[in-house]
């Protein structure tokens, strides 16, 4: 890839692409150096990517934590594997226990699915990894204990949290003591869960789901009015699948089928094929705009489609169907579409990472508790945070996305994975709820279609897609385009709130098998190897 790569760096820029034979890239330099010491001591990335995601755990729990989901994308250097890791609902929720609600809560029990994120750490250790299970938790148990310092922009999303989660007694004694959040480079102990990090590390997970954490969820869900059940702890299970793609100009985008919101980004590349946005030059208004009105027919087709694989009216192939792609381009044109879609719960925190070997394995890799800390729900003393991924859920009875028992919601939260061919390309992702399949669109189309490295990929002005279909354009776009968008009949703004626009980490393949490695100026993150 190097020789066709632009090493121009147009957009002001804090941070320079990493180049070496083994990488990781994550949002926080402590995360990163654990994967870094993973691949040392004889890891794999598989390896590096569970050390690092780990770590995230204890010193970025304002994005995730292990109450969290997570899904994978693997490339073994001959095939591409996906897992899913969502947890399904409570078996016992149905539409009538939310008919008190207007819309889906946002916090509590009524929010909290089954964590996934445990499961697909083992599953991927047992299948790809090198070091003993255990071993990947020695950052985090020892960060736990002895404490870390906090990030800048972590710290900044925690003392918002203080005050979301002022009820939540459990809540408040683990991530808030005395009252207080912590400063930037403050440092804080998270001993709560020191030993709840090392009842995962010994019982490779069962402690989670059918152990004594397990009891202590379903104990403390029934005494607070919730749901959940040993059985449905012990029932949970991640699924191997094989990732749905789109080939665009030469390249292929591999993304999690539904649950997950992928689909989105390839329904919006299948458009942009169709209306040859690569001839148009990068950053014109011409340029976004059509891009822009791609998103907005994705995002659409998002919200009316996306849920439980089980669930969905239409599959995939129906929704990428030549014939159906062609209308759908047919009904873009120079004018601005501001018809707004069907608004669903969105969120931007959340963990993207991933790591890549000088043996050729790649893993695209993401986690999240949903929307920041989550549920607000702590488990007693354990230091389990609980997602809130059941707000991703509808109301509306007809709607494949209508919460039920045993269910999968509508996921934000994608790694991506790009190849070509049989070859691995790049492993990526944009952290940000709503945002993520935006990012992906606009970094595939800026490295693949005009040759942008991917830091500078990473550093350039991102326009942002709300629910509602207005344009939010981050500072950095030339004024004569922003007046041609405005023009075009966009409701546009302007916005310096870099958490509006996700964080990417990318990793991309050279030519001799080397690698490229960014990681976003927008985060506390780090891309580093050897």
């Amino acid at each position: 890839m190097t020789q066709s790569l632009s090493w121009e760096f147009p957009y002001r820029s804090q941070r320079a692409p990493v180049f070496a034979r083994n990488v990781v890239a994550t949002s926080q330099p402590l995360a990163t150096a654990s994967g870094v010491k993973a691949l040392a001591k004889g890891g794999n990335a598989v390896d590096a990517i569970l050390a690092s995601a780990i770590t995230l755990t204890v010193v970025e729990p304002c994005s995730n934590g292990l109450g969290s989901d997570a899904f994978a994308i693997v490339h073994d250097g001959s095939r591409i594997h996906g897992i899913n890791g969502s947890g399904r609902s409570p078996s016992a929720w149905s539409i009538d226990q939310f008919r008190r609600y207007a819309t889906m809560p946002i916090t509590g029990w009524d929010t909290v699915t089954v964590p996934g994120a445990v499961d697909v750490w083992r599953k991927l250790s047992s299948r790809f990894g090198s070091l003993p299970f255990d071993a990947l938790f020695e950052d985090a148990i020892r960060y736990a204990c002895d404490g870390f310092h906090v990030g800048h922009k972590t710290a900044s999303q925690w003392e918002i949290a203080k005050s979301k989660f002022a009820d939540f007694p459990h809540f408040q004694k683990h991530f808030c003591p005395n009252g207080k959040t912590p400063k930037p480079g403050q440092l804080f102990k998270r001993l709560g869960m020191v030993k709840t990090l090392e009842k995962i590390a010994e019982s490779n997970g069962d402690e989670f789901y059918s152990g004594s954490l397990a009891n202590s969820i379903v104990d403390q869900s029934n005494r607070e009015g919730g749901c959940m059940t040993m059985d449905d702890l012990v029932s949970h299970e991640s699924e191997w699948i094989d990732p749905i793609s789109y080939s665009y100009g030469g390249i292929d985008l591999h993304e999690i089928p539904p649950n997950g919101q992928g689909l989105a980004a390839l329904v919006a590349l299948g458009l942009l094929d169709r209306l040859d946005s690569r001839s148009m030059p990068i950053d014109s208004a011409d340029w976004v705009h059509t891009q822009v009105e791609a998103m907005k027919t994705a995002i659409r087709i998002a919200f009316d489609h996306i849920s439980d694989s089980k669930s969905m009216l239409l599959d995939v192939q129906e929704i990428l169907d030549p014939a159906t792609l062609n209308y759908l381009a047919s009904q873009i044109t120079k004018r601005a579409n501001n018809n707004p879609p069907p608004i669903l719960p969105k969120s931007s925190d959340t963990v993207y990472l991933a790591a890549a070997d000088e043996q050729g394995l790649m893993v695209s890799f993401i986690q999240s508790n949903y929307m920041g800390f989550g549920s607000g729900i702590v488990i007693g003393d354990s230091g389990i945070a609980m997602q809130n991924r059941g707000a991703g859920f509808v109301l509306e009875p007809n709607h494949p996305n209508v919460v039920d028992g045993s269910k999968r919601p509508f996921h934000t939260i994608i790694p991506g994975f790009v190849t070509r061919g049989d070859e691995s390309l790049m492993a990526f992702g944009v952290m940000g709820g709503h945002m993520q399949h935006q990012g992906h669109v606009q970094m595939v189309t800026r490295i693949f279609d005009h040759h942008q490295n991917p830091q500078v990929a990473s550093d350039a002005p991102r326009w942002h897609v709300t629910a509602n279909y207005e344009l939010m354009l981050e500072m950095g776009f030339d004024s004569d385009v922003v007046n041609q968008l405005h023009a075009a009949g966009h409701r546009l703004s302007l916005s310096e709130n870099e958490n509006l626009f996700g964080g990417a980490q990318l990793i991309l393949k050279q030519s001799d098998g080397s690698y490229c490695a960014a990681s976003d100026h927008r985060k506390e993150g780090l891309a580093a190897g050897f």
